[in-house]
């Protein structure tokens, strides 16, 4: 990526703009939730100011108006992850929700005593504990496929542990506190080849790598808006029309009907079937306006420049004597945890606020993985579009003046 690029993208992000403790802002939280470019900070501001209006079935001008780029927000959706169909787009409150809605309503009605469910030692709880509550009413057997020291996926297990019995495999594509990007095609394939259901949890994803379902090949998959550089409270679920037909409704109430009765309703078609209630509308327009930003630039291009900034704060970690990088594998993205030997990470992230620098501490919502590991909990950095240079030096300053006072 050109210099003149990246300032035209940090230009995009008035976030960027402000000072924190009187040093100006560098935000590597970006795993966690991204910054909003002007565009859609100026569309939501938009629609609230002069649109809003409830959708579907309104007799109004505003009414029209909203529903049609709420569904327009459908159709780009639907185009972003290439689906074949709208009817397989369903607009959730974000990845968890899209989770939860496939464990109990396709969990639920189709998994049975002894079926397995195989999950990998990455996943966020967000893809854990929805299928643990599963396994328990249904009397289902959790398997994971295992993390290597690096925190790569055990390839090995794939073909050992995703076996006849096996109903479900389900899989981040891109881990939320190493980075690790999984095999993906390899996971899909070897489901496939024992007839059992997949789905992706694509909230770390979707940044990184160009997403098509239809080569992912994937039943399911998951993602959030706002770490898409959208707004928060709206995610997606895609699902293949014919298991989505299969399923009974996650949620009931309003929308989500065709008619009803004292005793009797009978469902809405897709997508419809599956968001009960008043949508939210501003959400998806939000996001419909976050991919027409990222469509301005090529994913690829973007991937690299993080890569590259990545690269370069782990040369500087290596030169730091007692700072352990956990994940340091080949295959990630630009996310990265690390420890100081004999400093608590809350103590490292309280110094390098003070410094202007926004990072993650904690267990990252994968504490199965870090009790793996040994330890409690991490500092994470991650790296996006609007990072550059100067981000990274005042990084590695930050931990080294951290050091200096903890240890």
């Amino acid at each position: 990526m050109s210099s003149e690029l990246l300032m035209a993208i940090r230009e995009e992000f008035p976030a960027l703009k402000q000072k924190v403790n009187g040093k100006d802002l560098v935000y590597l939280d970006s795993a966690a939730t991204a910054l909003k470019p002007r565009s859609v900070i100026e569309r939501l501001n938009r629609f609230y100011t002069m649109e809003t209006a409830n959708v579907h079935r309104g007799a109004h001008h505003l009414s029209d108006a909203a529903t049609t780029e709420f569904e327009k927000a459908r159709e780009t959706i639907r185009l972003f992850i290439n689906a074949d169909s709208i009817e397989e787009v369903i607009f959730t409150k974000g990845t968890t929700e899209g989770i939860n809605l496939v464990a109990q309503s396709y969990g639920q009605e189709f998994l049975n005593e002894g079926d397995e469910i195989v999950l990998t030692e990455i996943e966020h709880h967000s893809n854990i504990v929805p299928w643990q509550i599963l396994a328990q009413k249904r009397k289902c057997i959790l398997k994971y496929i295992s993390v290597l020291e690096n925190g790569a996926l055990n390839e090995a297990d794939i073909e050992t542990v995703i076996g006849p019995k096996t109903k479900m495999v389900v899989f981040t594509g891109c881990s939320n506190i190493v980075g690790t990007l999984t095999p993906i095609e390899k996971l899909v394939a070897k489901a496939k080849s024992v007839g059992a259901v997949t789905l992706l949890d694509a909230a770390q994803f979707v940044t990184q790598k160009k997403t098509d379902v239809k080569k992912l090949d994937v039943d399911f998959l998951v993602f959030s808006a706002h770490k898409l550089f959208g707004p928060f409270g709206f995610g997606v679920l895609y699902g293949k029309k014919a298991l989505l037909n299969k399923m009974a409704p996650y949620q009931s109430g309003g929308s989500m009907i065709s008619s009803v009765g004292f005793q009797e309703t009978t469902y809405n078609h897709l997508p419809f079937k599956f968001e009960a209630g008043t949508p939210h509308v501003s959400g998806a327009i939000g996001t419909m306006t976050a991919i027409e930003f990222l469509k301005n630039y090529s994913m690829e291009d973007l991937f690299n420049h993080e890569q590259k900034l990545m690269q370069l704060l782990l040369a500087e970690f290596r030169q730091i004597e007692g700072l352990k990088v956990f994940g340091d594998n080949d295959s990630k993205a630009a996310i990265v945890s690390f420890n100081l030997t004999g400093a608590h990470h809350s103590d490292i992230g309280q110094i390098l606020d003070q410094q202007g620098v926004a990072v993650r501490v904690g267990h990252h919502c994968t504490q199965p993985l870090l009790a793996k590991f040994n330890i409690t909990g991490t500092v994470r950095a991650s790296i996006s579009i609007y990072n550059n240079e100067s981000d990274i030096a005042q990084l590695v300053e930050g931990v080294k003046k951290a050091q200096r006072m903890l240890l």
